[in-house]
């Protein structure tokens, strides 16, 4: 009798781990609706925090110009250097300028723009409020009256709502560039031809959906990083994982969107 409990008594503890991780799942599930719902609720409250919300931009944008405008130059150049060799096998090479336009302006300049952010942006909105959970500097902020999660939440994720998309349309006109100086150096390709073969292929739709990618991802990398930061634990080690969750979560969520979007946009095509 004594064996047959031993080889049995490890499945109840089995069940009873699982539905433990289903109940912390579920949870985590309900603080992160609880925490969007509490960002929509108290955005269109007063007071509203102008002067934090352009220093966020500042933060957000500025900040990022550097990385952005060279990462975008080599995306644009590097794509098209490889794209040729497929073309001339073909003859084609005529279509290059369209083809780079429709892979940057379609897929390319939204999310490299949001991958980018995630890691520069996201990971330190996720450290800043983590640092300041742990040292109780949002507790204090609480107790004096104020409303630290209009002035750090919200503030944060307008910011990157608004900066995400003039960062992406200002990468894909970097990586045209880009794809327009290689194409001009092998080709001859003038600037106008260029631009206007670029440009051909492309629709409102096209540049709906683009748009649209840059706000969600925006958003979704600003809420992530600031759920994560805002909640964290721990001391030390709880700021790190902060940082960390808010990387890998916001990059996981935005090819997810990613993948919803171009779905959505191919129903209106």
């Amino acid at each position: 009798m004594d064996s047959v409990s031993n080889t049995t008594s490890p499945a109840p503890s089995r069940i009873k781990k699982t539905r433990n991780k289903l109940a912390e799942f579920f949870l985590m599930l309900y603080r992160v609706y609880a925490f969007v719902l509490r960002f929509f609720k108290e955005v269109f409250l007063p007071p509203y925090e102008f002067k934090e919300i352009i220093r966020q931009c500042y933060e957000t944008g500025v900040r990022s110009f550097t990385l952005i405008t060279l990462t975008g130059f080599i995306v644009g150049v590097i794509f098209t250097k490889q794209s040729r060799p497929s073309l001339t096998d073909f003859g084609a090479t005529s279509w290059l300028p369209s083809l780079v336009s429709i892979a940057i302006m379609k897929a390319l300049a939204p999310l490299v723009t949001a991958l980018i952010a995630a890691g520069k942006v996201g990971s330190s909105i996720g450290a800043e409020l983590g640092s300041m959970r742990v040292t109780e500097q949002i507790d204090a902020m609480e107790v004096s009256g104020t409303k630290p999660f209009k002035f750090l939440v919200c503030t944060r994720v307008i910011a990157t709502t608004i900066t995400i998309p003039l960062l992406a349309t200002y990468v894909a006109f970097i990586a045209l560039l880009g794809g327009y100086l290689n194409v001009s150096q092998n080709e001859g390709t003038s600037y106008s031809v260029f631009m206007e073969q670029a440009f051909e292929p492309l629709t409102f739709i096209d540049f709906w959906a683009s748009l649209s990618k840059a706000i969600v991802f925006g958003f979704t990398i600003g809420i992530v990083g600031c759920y994560q930061g805002y909640n964290s634990t721990k001391g030390t080690e709880g700021v790190g994982k902060a940082a960390n969750g808010a990387v890998v979560t916001a990059m996981f969520l935005v090819f997810i969107e990613e993948v919803l979007i171009v779905q959505i946009a191919g129903w209106f095509r």
